[in-house]
């Protein structure tokens, strides 16, 4: 099984690009896209039939949004996680497999001057919660723009980003938490190097410089690991602000 997590900043922007030719070329059998900024409605495009979609969208216009393609059908699908101040903002879509649950998620960013941290705060717990009740049942892979930098070499200036949204000591603790609680970094089963991102700037030549962030992940349970054949960044793939990142499993 081939799963890849793109936030395509806007899918009728990257429809314009190269978004039909990617799903071409990568083929992937599940792909679970983030910040939609649509929903089925808002766009004039006739899917290849391979692929079944599963969206949710924002009550708000052209804000947020997740969907799901994916070749095998579902045994079901949800959308959100049961709390109405989140769910308004279409950040979740579970899909239940026969032997696992694929839960795609956009995560809140904490805005510029740490406006909507405590939200933010809120969020990573009460997800997590959502995660372990899924767990209780089978094992759980999400993924998704998760809005974090784990670790130091998970962003090319760690220090001068230190109180910054997406690398607070409240935002690395609610990763933190995900690790405790038995989910598994994929990309840093085989990789512990840095140096390997997923969002750019636009400014200042940030992408073709590679001063990035890695804050787009696969997490998996543990369980899961066995099966867990290769992780990887797609860096050149233009489009978005971030590229897609992936698992191969068996």
């Amino acid at each position: 099984m081939k799963l890849i997590s793109w936030n395509v900043n806007g899918l009728r922007a990257v429809l314009r690009k190269n978004f039909l030719a990617f799903l071409e070329e990568h083929s992937p059998d599940i792909l679970c896209v983030q910040e939609t900024k649509a929903s089925p409605d808002d766009v004039e495009q006739l899917w290849p039939g391979s692929y079944t979609t599963y969206w949710s969208s924002a009550e708000k216009k052209g804000y947020s949004g997740t969907c799901i393609f994916t070749r095998a059908r579902p045994e079901r699908v949800s959308y959100g996680i049961g709390r109405e101040e989140h769910d308004r903002e279409g950040r979740v879509v579970t899909a239940e497999y026969a032997d696992f649950f694929l839960v795609n998620v956009y995560v809140p960013n904490s805005q510029r001057e740490l406006a909507r941290l405590p939200y933010r705060q809120q969020w990573d717990v009460e997800f997590l919660g959502y995660l372990r009740g899924l767990e209780e049942r089978k094992p759980v892979i999400f993924c998704g723009d998760l809005n974090v930098a784990h670790t130091e070499i998970d962003l090319a200036n760690p220090k001068a980003n230190v109180r910054n949204h997406g690398f607070t000591p409240e935002e690395r603790a609610g990763f933190d938490a995900f690790i405790r609680a038995g989910f598994i970094d994929t990309f840093r089963q085989f990789e512990k190097a840095g140096g390997h991102y997923t969002w750019w700037s636009p400014m200042s030549r940030a992408r073709e410089r590679n001063i990035g962030w890695r804050i787009d992940y696969v997490l998996t349970s543990a369980s899961l690991r066995p099966r867990l054949r290769k992780a990887f960044i797609l860096p050149d793939v233009p489009g978005s602000d971030h590229c897609p990142v992936g698992v191969e499993m068996d």
